[in-house]
């Protein structure tokens, strides 16, 4: 099969924000507790925390980490985190049914990012709590005043701010499984005055309201009219959740699945223009994603797991290579809608549907859809640009056209990346790019990630999917299957 990728050099989508590449590590499963902390673990620190997975966290370049949920924020006391811990409550977890030891919380946790080399995004407690919780946590966090919250902060070691920059307005809290789920009435409100108190305290700050759990809501499309109805004038992000699986065991509809995301990042986008128009507003409203990822064969896990456990073993989600394809296409529809996507996170960082695995006491390694998520962190930066594909296609169960090849450009310094991936399950693509405006480029890079067997892991004896450099030739060949990065320069 050929294929052709033409590519101007003006024809500039946005700057990509590199808070695209974000994670998420939520108070979930062993995320925490025996994933990035483990005091009795052999690479331990003073802290506690794993330097090997610190390792892996630094291969992949995060620049921030959303935290502490999820769901579990929805029925957090952000207190219970700070201080002495041997004066730390141990609690009934209601959203994963586990037991919350408290022995990490924000004291620990803006440590651990600094090591990390990653920012923190906040999420407040909107479900159990409200706007005078929150308005307590970003005094404790962001505060330099000689005022109780920011003195306690000191009291507890921290002389220093620690300065969080983005704020989530709670979680999914248009979910019926969410702890204390509210209406787009409810909600719109609760969000609006949390926003002004948060602001007033620090105006530095920017904000996230939730939109949408998931594209399939009842509720999607009415909920967010609601909310920014409400909240528009006081926030500057709206989120988006969605989780991708493939059930059916077809792969050619699993991997069109970035399409969905498409469509749902532009719908999306749509409603809020809808609103500042509405409003007759100067603000755009950009886009945070940030909850995405395959997820399907670990679902539901905590309502049949053993309740009450410290960390137990949830949403250990084993990624095949098939699912690093479809994580690949999805990092590309991030960086082709970065106009309006400023944020997104990978949920999630270590053990919970995570590119990075570990065992107690034992080794850390990386599941396969690390690379893909590496390789977009440390070179899909700068221009995003608009290529056009001609290539054949075929038919989703949806009845869409789906191109065979799958593809970003990014203008990175004095590079031109083309990521791609060939979802044709038998057939090799031969690629003919055309740069206009870059005379003089030519290839310098080629990393492949490929397999045979669509089923192919990674586990802790053996890393099979991992990055290997073809050979520079006339010909650009992207086998079946196959995830692909080039770079070309002058």
């Amino acid at each position: 099969m050929k294929a052709k990728i033409s590519v101007n050099k003006n024809s500039i989508v946005c700057e990509i924000d590199r808070r695209i590449y974000g994670s998420f590590i939520e108070h979930l499963g062993r995320a925490v507790y025996n994933g990035i902390y483990e005091p009795t673990h052999n690479t331990a620190d003073e802290n506690g925390f794993r330097h090997d997975v610190l390792e892996l966290i630094n291969e992949l370049n995060v620049p921030i980490v959303r935290y502490p949920g999820g769901n579990f924020v929805s029925g957090y006391n952000w207190e219970d985190g700070i201080g002495p811990k041997s004066e730390r409550p141990r609690k009934l977890e209601l959203a994963w049914l586990s037991v919350e030891a408290n022995e990490i919380g924000i004291d620990e946790f803006q440590k651990w990012a600094r090591l990390a080399g990653t920012d923190v995004m906040m999420a407040v407690n909107l479900g159990t709590r409200g706007p005078d919780e929150a308005r307590n946590l970003i005094e404790y966090c962001n505060s330099d005043t000689n005022t109780y919250y920011a003195n306690l902060r000191r009291k507890n070691g921290f002389d220093k701010p620690f300065g969080f920059k983005l704020w989530c307005l709670g979680n999914e809290m248009d979910g019926d499984w969410q702890i204390c789920h509210k209406t787009a009435e409810e909600y719109g409100r609760v969000a609006t005055e949390t926003a002004k108190i948060l602001k007033w305290v620090d105006p530095s700050i920017e904000l996230v309201a939730c939109g949408s759990s998931d594209p399939n809501m009842s509720t999607y499309g009415e909920w967010e009219r609601t909310v920014l109805d409400h909240t528009y004038d006081y926030v500057d992000y709206l989120s988006l959740h969605c989780y991708y699986g493939n059930k059916a065991q077809n792969t050619a509809d699993f991997l069109a699945r970035a399409e969905d995301m498409d469509r749902f990042i532009k719908k999306t986008a749509q409603i809020c223009d809808e609103i500042k128009a509405k409003k007759n507003s100067d603000k755009t409203i950009n886009l945070s994603f940030d909850e995405w990822n395959v997820w399907y064969r670990t679902k539901d896990e905590e309502k049949t797991a053993e309740r009450w456990q410290i960390a137990p073993h949830l949403l250990e989600e084993k990624y095949n290579f098939e699912d690093a394809l479809l994580v690949g296409c999805m990092l590309m529809t991030l960086q082709n809608n970065c106009d309006r996507v400023k944020v997104a996170c990978l949920a999630q960082l270590v053990n919970v549907i995570a590119p990075i695995m570990t065992e107690n006491g034992g080794k850390a390694w990386r599941q396969t859809i690390f690379y893909p998520y590496m390789y977009a962190s440390l070179f899909g930066n700068g221009k995003a640009l608009k290529a056009v594909a001609e290539v054949d296609s075929y038919k989703s169960k949806e009845g869409w056209d789906i191109p065979y090849l799958y593809t970003s450009v990014i203008e990175n310094e004095d590079k031109v990346v083309i990521f791609a991936v060939n979802r044709s399950l038998d057939k090799n693509i031969e690629l003919d790019i055309s740069l206009d405006g870059y005379d003089g480029y030519s290839l310098s890079e080629h990393i492949e990630l490929y397999s045979d067997s669509l089923e192919t892991v990674n586990d802790k004896e053996n890393e099979r999917i991992k990055p290997q450099n073809c050979d520079i030739k006339n010909d650009i060949i992207l086998k079946k299957h196959s995830w692909n990065m080039l770079i070309f320069k002058k």
